[in-house]
């Protein structure tokens, strides 16, 4: 198979009280396997398709992959690549406030600390339907975007509606949150912001700089 279901990084109970156990599980071993089943269904046969990474995959929705399967693939690995992503901006022992260039550079940019936690929750609760919530780079300078379903910025404008390199990112879809805080989308925003791995942040915004 060309892609592969990426294991948990931590126990499924390890966010516990901001996310719960049963959530993760059906997030990770349900959700996230039905998108790498259904992407590796899509592109079976396409060799060069199979052959890209799942970061290439996003960049090339709109120039390598055939029309017929646009549709699953844009879906799928979308899904793919944005919950591989999620896993690893939040975990354990997290939370808290970014250090260092991103500190200073998120304050630069949007006021304070707290006025970008008020920003990036606002692009979550108005992204209205499914979908998420992503701070990224673009152009060298951060930005807070949505995205709708399971679309995101490495994408491109052209299928997307924006364009960058994600950082950090939510999932507004109600299958990340729907168990613990049923329709209270806020208090899930509101809880998110314990379980941010700022050194993982940190490491991607250095990439993304470069």
């Amino acid at each position: 198979m060309a892609y592969e279901l990426p294991p948990l990084p931590y126990p499924n109970n390890a966010l516990e009280p901001h996310i719960d156990a049963m959530t993760m599980e059906i997030h990770h071993d349900r959700h996230h396997k039905a998108y790498v089943d259904n992407l590796n269904k899509a592109i079976a046969g396409n060799v060069a398709l199979e052959s890209k990474s799942i970061d290439e995959l996003q960049k090339a929705l709109s120039s390598s992959v055939p029309d017929a399967i646009k549709g699953p693939v844009r879906n799928n690995g979308g899904g793919h690549w944005n919950h591989s992503f999620f896993w690893r901006i939040i975990g354990p022992k997290a939370g808290g406030m970014p250090t260092g260039k991103l500190a200073d550079d998120i304050k630069a940019t949007f006021g304070s600390f707290d006025d970008f936690k008020n920003k990036f929750e606002t692009a979550g609760l108005g992204r209205f339907g499914s979908g998420w919530a992503w701070l990224i780079v673009n152009g060298g300078k951060l930005e807070i975007v949505s995205t709708a379903n399971q679309d995101n910025p490495l994408m491109g404008k052209a299928i997307a509606g924006v364009e960058g390199t994600p950082i950090l990112g939510v999932d507004v879809w109600e299958h990340a949150y729907y168990l613990k805080y049923q329709n209270k989308r806020a208090e899930y925003l509101k809880a998110f912001w314990n379980v941010v791995n700022w050194n993982e942040v940190a490491k991607h915004y250095e990439a993304a700089k470069k």
